[in-house]
This record gives structure tokens, C-alpha cells and sequence, in this order.
């Protein structure tokens, strides 16, 4: 589907860089997604392969071993990926949005000791902010940290943990009321949480005294991918092991880690659309009803129009969240409108994927099958569409403020 998705303007390593990643695709995950997914089985072989292709490194300044790509084209190379199998690009988001926050926020310390791992995929990132009780109201989480001479104990409960298991850092949010009373941190909750980088063992269970990793949620799609919770009790963590060395930053770290992965968001949702699309359009050449194929009715004609329209939209709007980042601006309202429309789009493309497969789509033997359970995540994670509204509604507010 060359002509759809296209992206102007970029230079001659982006693009060799893409040509690989979707080799890779088309060759090492496509073929195998769907017998992975279906077993839950975490995908070994395409994270090594991802690993030797130097993907974990991609964003990563190559002054600590990666490339120093932009945002644009992670992006893309997202895109790509989530069109083989979505839950490979969730394996490297968490781990770029903890190699992002430590490239802008970290002291150089923190810096010099992870970054270079980072980059070679040795250590793999993940991050936690959401709770059981949490929903989308950040201010409200009650994991703490009480500061013990060096050190800080940390004792609560985060869920919804992407690579729980299989990462070896995690950026945790949990609150510090340090320096603050009791009446100033009610009031002003933002200020009184921290991030701290949290190194641990792979695997299940007790990964480090205070530390348990329960076993995987079992979900309706997102599959492969491990997805915990994460508890910690009496938890011991060195001072400098708060990311950048000061306490009370870590929600608006978390938020600035959160843009790069809203924007990973919606490249997911513009890479499952287009695999969809390619399914429906190829589908809708070989299956024949009175007498010709169904793709010459005007009725699937009309569908393949909207849902290629859909899938340029979608597109066009994740580059431009991308660009937006890249260029050093405030991305809240781009990344905002780009993770809503691409997973509602991706979300509608799926579903008249699904409905051209007619009563096949909803056999497992059928590629769609797996993307129309995959989608419905896109749809929630990283913010739902409503948090999304909230954020676009209120940037239109600041830029058109009527003076009366």
C-alpha cells in the first residue's frame, strides 16, 4: 500500500531506516504475529531482532551509544512495527518514554549509567504511574515515599504495568510529601510526587527485597506483551535514584514522558489501520458475491474510500505531533488531537475491515480477528478520548482567550 501514508520531506537515513524496519516487518513479524498472539507468548526472537537492528536505541543521543533520531522517526518506525503486531511496539514505548525522561530530566550521572545500556537493549524500560483505584485523576495516587537517612521506603500498589516482567528499570510515580505539610500537599498534589528509577531482576515474583511482580493480566487483546502490576512494600531506594536528583518533579516528568507516548499512541492506531485497510482492500478483490468481486459494489467501494481517508488523516496528524515535538515546542494540543483521532479512526477502520470479511472476520484463522481485539486498547492507553478532549478543549481555551 505504497501510495497511503506517505511522509514528505524526510531525509535519506530516515528513509533507509524505515525501508529496514518494514523488511523486518513484512518478513520477521507479520508471519508469525497472529500464532503468537493466540498462544500469549512473548515474542523473543522479534525483540532480538529488534535489539540487533539497533531500534532500542533509536531516540537514544550518540554520545551514550544510540542514534540521536528524532521523534518523527521513532514514530514512523512505530507505525511500521504496529502494522506487523501492535503489542511489539508496546514492548519498546515504555522503554523509550524511561530513555526520553532520563534524556531530559536525569542528572548526568543518571545519564551516563543507564543511557548506554539503554541504548544497546540491555537494560529494558518500563513505567509506572496508574493504580487500582486511580482511573485517570493522577493526583489521587496513594503509593509514598518516606525518606530514610540516604534512602527512601516505598510501599504501595501500580497496575497496569507494560513490560512488568520482562524490564530491568522502572520509572515509578509515587508521592513525597517532603518539604510539604499535609495542607499544601492536599492542595497542591502535583507538587508533591517524585519518579524514582527503580532497578530490578526480569521475571516474576520477588525481583528485589520490597518488590513483587506479580504473573501477567490476562487480556482480551494486547497479547505477548507482559502486562502487571507492580507492588512494593518497604521497598528500599538510594537518594540518587530520584530522577534528577529532586523530589517533587515527577508528575510533570511523567506528563513530558507522556507526550512521546501519546504520539506513540497514535502511530500504533495509524499502523493497525493500515494493515487493516491492506486486509480489507486484498480481501475485497478475492471474495466474489453475484457473480464479481465484491470490491466492484459501490457499497464496500464506499467503505475502502472512508477508511483510506481515515488512515492519511490519521497519519498526517501523528507527523505532525512528531514534528511539533522534535522542534522543541509545547506538542500537549498536536499529541492530544493525534492519539484521539488516530485510535477512534483506527478503531472505525478495523471494524469495516472486519465487516467487508463478512462471517470470516470472525473466524481466528483471519488476521482481522486479532486486530479487531487489539484496537480497542488504543483507545484507553496513554489517556482515554475523554482526557483527550479535556486537554485539546483547554489548550483552544489559552490560544483563543476572547478578550471581553
Amino acid at each position: 500500500m505504497a501510495r497511503l501514508a506517505q511522509t514528505a520531506g524526510l531525509t535519506d537515513v530516515q528513509q533507509e531506516i524505515l525501508s529496514t524496519v518494514r523488511d523486518f516487518v513484512d518478513k520477521e513479524i507479520i508471519p508469525v504475529a497472529t500464532g503468537l498472539e493466540h498462544r500469549d507468548e512473548y515474542p523473543q526472537q522479534i525483540v532480538d531482532g529488534l535489539k540487533e537492528l539497533g531500534l532500542f536505541g533509536l531516540m537514544i543521543p550518540e554520545e551514550y551509544g544510540g542514534l540521536g533520531e528524532s521523534l518523527l522517526t521513532y514514530a514512523l518506525c512505530v507505525e511500521e512495527i504496529a502494522r506487523g503486531w501492535m503489542s511489539v511496539s508496546g514492548i519498546i514505548n515504555t522503554h523509550f518514554i524511561v530513555a526520553y525522561m532520563l534524556k531530559q530530566h536525569g542528572t548526568q550521572e543518571q545519564k551516563d549509567h543507564f543511557l548506554p545500556r539503554m541504548a544497546a537493549g540491555d537494560i529494558r524500560g518500563a513505567f509506572s504511574m496508574s493504580e487500582p483505584g486511580l482511573g485517570s485523576d493522577v493526583s489521587a495516587i496513594t503509593s509514598k515515599a518516606v525518606k530514610d537517612g540516604d534512602e527512601y521506603v516505598l510501599n504501595g500498589q501500580k497496575m497496569w504495568l507494560t513490560n512488568g516482567g520482562t524490564s530491568s528499570l522502572v520509572a515509578v510515580l509515587v508521592r513525597s510529601d517532603e518539604g510539604h505539610s499535609p495542607e499544601e500537599a492536599a492542595a497542591k498534589p502535583h507538587k508533591s510526587m517524585t519518579t524514582f528509577l527503580v532497578e530490578k531482576e526480569p521475571g516474576f515474583g520477588e525481583v528485589r527485597p520490597g518488590l513483587t511482580i506479580p504473573g501477567k493480566i490476562d487480556k482480551m487483546g494486547y497479547k505477548g506483551v507482559d502486562t502487571t502490576e507492580l507492588i512494593m512494600d518497604g521497598l528500599r531506594v538510594p537518594a540518587d535514584r530520584v530522577l534528577g536528583g529532586v523530589t517533587g518533579r515527577g508528575f510533570y516528568q511523567m506528563m513530558d514522558g507522556v507526550e512521546v507516548g501519546r504520539v506513540n499512541v497514535a502511530a500504533r492506531g495509524c499502523g493497525v489501520a493500515q494493515r487493516a485497510f491492506e486486509l480489507g482492500v486484498r480481501y475485497a478483490q478475492q471474495r466474489h458475491t453475484f457473480g464479481k468481486p465484491i470490491a466492484q459494489h459501490q457499497a464496500v467501494q464506499f467503505k475502502l474510500a472512508e477508511m483510506a481517508t481515515k488512515v492519511e488523516a490519521a497519519h498526517a496528524m501523528m507527523v505532525n505531533a512528531a514534528r511539533k515535538k522534535d522542534s522543541g515546542e509545547r506538542n500537549d494540543l498536536e499529541a492530544g488531537m493525534a492519539k484521539y483521532l488516530a485510535s477512534e479512526y483506527c478503531k472505525e477502520v478495523v471494524e469495516d475491515a472486519f465487516r467487508i470479511h463478512g462471517g470470516y472476520g470472525f473466524s481466528k484463522e483471519y488476521e482481522i480477528e486479532r486486530l479487531y481485539r487489539e484496537a480497542p486498547m488504543l483507545l484507553i492507553g496513554e489517556g482515554t478520548a475523554e482526557i483527550q478532549k479535556m486537554i485539546i478543549g483547554r489548550r483552544l481555551l489559552e490560544e483563543y482567550r476572547f478578550q471581553g
